[in-house]
């Protein structure tokens, strides 16, 4: 099988973390070190790796360490790396002891304590295994029981070691308005770096995630050994990929170590972030569902709960409201059958009016001139029409033309002597103060006062990363990139534990906080400020590799596209739409009526559908990489119902249509096959009943053959 040390040594204790379908274990050496001998699919009894040999030279290669340290006779890429007071910086770690234990019946925990053997810092590595969904939750506990300070010059969440004949990376890349596009690469020798230090915003360009496929030149989505990996930690963050001489791959993932040394003093404790593993030999597709099944079920806020469509009025109405204006929104999105309105950007600020992005962040009073009768009164009229009220904030930013930047110059993010720099006509206050942690929770719980119990939604954005990072507060000015992350969290602990039926979207200027650290608070992120149709098939391919549509919203927005200045039919805009978390972001006012009525349609349908997609399994069945089209499809836990969704992303001619092979359902039943949205079918089964064999193996092929040419199609199981 794969994935095992290069190494000859006789394990001593064995260690077996394991799921339903896989193991990963660890094990002791002659000198007593904690190595990574396996990760992948079930190999039973874990003594079988007591007299293993692997013939390695020992002047040659380094130890498979199970979380290596600098130091001693290790000279690869650490997980730890640590500067004692006396100027040492080896690190030698031996194992002392271990316990597994029963978190539930599903979840199993193992605990395996290691220290060094000259000094007294302990390192605690926590697994935490989940057994149905067959992934493995990772982080350290770092605990310097010594006299005197120390330093942790590197301090990642876990490390992995693999043996393969090839390592296929797959990783995400962008910017704002093209967040997540998907690149392959095999791997070579040496170190490949995925990495981000911006403090905040960290996931425009990168993101802290990825997955390997081994022994396969290409992403397979049915088959071939895949692992997926997932960092959970809003932060700067680094994964590391090193091929040695050997062959042997190591994987190392965490907290990016620039500009972020971090003193421990005697008796602290340190934790790492999550990082989150998954092994299949079943292909990209099941590796996806893996982590969508274990967030969905243990990790995001938004647990079982199934997302309301909604109207935000950011594109519709930008700056320029008053009362009227919103409530008119809110007549047309109960009209439409949305449930829930959003207010977005604008509505505070009164000595410094929020009329543009230069002004009034931090100022968190209602426009009296704009809103005259309050955020209550627009609360209340939202639910007297049947939906629920939802708010914007940007809490962790002020403007320079504000009140609190004048009365609270010392809260802003800065370095001494240097020019504070504005992004977005923003400055960032300094979350790693507790004064400033308190005022941006009273942000929030104020906010949700001014509704009187009537808001239902805070959209919370974030518009602008560090730049020349520096605080007044702190001494040590290596802690501020991560202490403004666990100062964030703190926050948002705090948050839920006073409102924790509050739904809350993390929006970062679009996708700059779309990471598992977010979504253990919020509820959804915001996927893209791009909300063009055809950009966002590739922005939402990327992201739901990763992430579950049940997190990610996707917004029907105004043609010509206000990023973009694309055209695209309104059907194509709802079906893509419709294959996340459904809502729209314009001013129906503008509308016509036939649009409103087909709004009104496609809503409808995907409520009725929309089970499918937050809950069901996610089925790639055509990349938007390979060709002219893009299709996938959401089937639910019985076989018994999905949703298939295809695009014609490209014009080749309109002899070229798409073969769609249905892999996800049940070749045993029988299906009936229903378009929705669409007066003239493009798929000549339409009302048909196929076995889900022939729709397996032969698969659908709708007349898709024009750019922006799309369906959507309810399949359900027959007696």
């Amino acid at each position: 099988m794969l994935i095992v040390s290069s190494l000859a040594y006789a394990a001593q204790v064995q260690i077996a973390i394991s799921t339903d379908h896989t193991d990963m274990v660890l094990a002791t050496n002659k000198a007593n070190q904690l190595m990574f001998m396996y990760y992948g699919t079930k190999v039973g009894c874990p003594q079988q790796f007591e007299q293993f040999q692997s013939y390695r030279r020992s002047d040659y290669s380094t130890e498979p360490l199970a979380y290596p340290a600098r130091g001693g006779r290790f000279f690869n890429q650490p997980a730890l790396a640590v500067k004692y007071s006396d100027g040492d910086a080896n690190t030698e770690l031996t194992y002392s002891s271990h316990e597994t234990k029963n978190i539930s019946s599903d979840v199993k925990q193992t605990t395996v304590l290691l220290s060094d053997t000259k000094t007294s810092l302990e390192v605690q590595l926590v697994y935490t295994a989940y057994l149905k969904e067959d992934v493995i939750m990772a982080h350290a506990v770092i605990t310097n029981k010594g006299k005197k300070d120390i330093t942790l010059e590197n301090y990642a969440s876990s490390a992995i070691n693999l043996k393969a004949g090839s390592y296929l990376l797959t990783h995400y890349y962008g910017s704002w308005a093209r967040e997540m596009q998907v690149e392959h690469e095999l791997l070579t020798h040496g170190i490949k770096t995925i990495e981000n230090k911006m403090g905040v915003r960290t996931t425009h360009t990168e993101n802290p995630s990825f997955m390997l496929s081994l022994d396969n030149s290409s992403l397979d989505e049915n088959h071939g050994e895949v692992i997926a990996g997932a960092l959970a930690w809003s932060g700067n963050y680094k994964l590391q990929f090193q091929m040695d001489e050997t062959d042997r791959l190591s994987v190392i993932c965490g907290i990016n170590d620039y500009a972020s040394a971090y003193t421990l003093k005697k008796g602290a404790t340190f934790s790492t972030p999550e990082m989150i593993w998954t092994f299949t030999t079943s292909g990209a597709g099941q590796a996806s569902r893996n982590l969508h099944d274990w967030a969905r079920r243990h990790y995001i806020y938004s647990k079982g709960h199934l997302a309301y469509t909604l109207l935000n009025s950011w594109e519709g109405a930008y700056f320029d409201f008053n009362t009227k204006t919103l409530t008119d929104m809110i007549d047309d999105a109960a009209a439409m059958g949305l449930e829930m309105f959003v207010l977005d950007d604008g509505w505070f600020g009164n000595e410094y009016p929020r009329n543009s992005s230069r002004a009034g962040l931090g100022d968190w009073q209602t426009n009296t001139k704009k809103i005259p009768e309050g955020i209550a009164y627009l609360a209340d009229y939202a639910h007297k029409k049947g939906i629920k009220f939802g708010i914007w904030i940007e809490p962790e930013m002020v403007n320079p033309s504000s009140n609190l930047a004048h009365k609270h110059p010392e809260w802003i993010v800065k370095s001494s002597g240097r020019e504070i720099t504005t992004t977005r006509n923003q400055w960032l206050l300094d979350l790693t103060r507790p004064e400033v942690q308190d005022f941006v929770f009273s942000v929030f719980d104020e906010t949700m006062k001014k509704g009187e119990g009537k808001i239902d939604y805070i959209k919370w954005d974030c518009n602008r990363h560090v730049e020349s990072f520096g605080s007044t507060w702190l001494t040590e000015q290596s802690r501020f990139f991560v202490d403004y992350t666990l100062g964030l969290y703190s926050v948002m602990k705090r948050i839920r534990e006073k409102y924790p039926n509050t739904i809350i979207q993390s929006c970062s200027s679009g996708g700059g906080r779309v990471d598992f650290g977010a979504l253990e608070y919020f509820d959804e992120v915001w996927t893209s400020d791009n909300t063009e149709a055809l950009s966002r098939v590739f922005i939402q391919y990327g992201t739901n590799m990763i992430y579950p549509a049940a997190t990610t919203g996707s917004h029907v927005s105004a043609v010509p596209n206000h990023q973009t200045n694309n055209i695209t039919p309104l059907k194509f805009r709802f079906d893509l739409a419709s294959t996340g978390r459904l809502g729209m972001e314009l001013q129906p006012a503008n509308m016509t009526k036939e649009e409103r009525t087909f709004a009104a349609k496609a809503i409808q349908s995907y409520k009725q559908l929309r089970h499918l997609v937050q809950d069901g399994d996610l089925y790639r069945l055509v990349s938007p990489y390979d060709g002219n089209h893009y299709a996938l499809m959401y089937v639910s836990k019985d076989k018994k119902e999905a949703m298939v969704a295809a695009f014609c992303i490209h014009y080749q001619g309109r002899t070229k249509t798409p073969k769609i092979r249905l892999h996800g359902l049940d070749p045993q039943m029988k299906y009936s096959i229903e378009e929705i949205n669409n007066e003239k079918p493009s798929f000549w089964g339409n009302g048909k009943t196929f076995s889900g064999a022939w729709l397996i193996g032969q698969g659908i092929n709708p007349q898709l053959v024009k750019l922006y040419d799309s369906g959507i199609w309810h399949l359900k199981a027959q007696e």
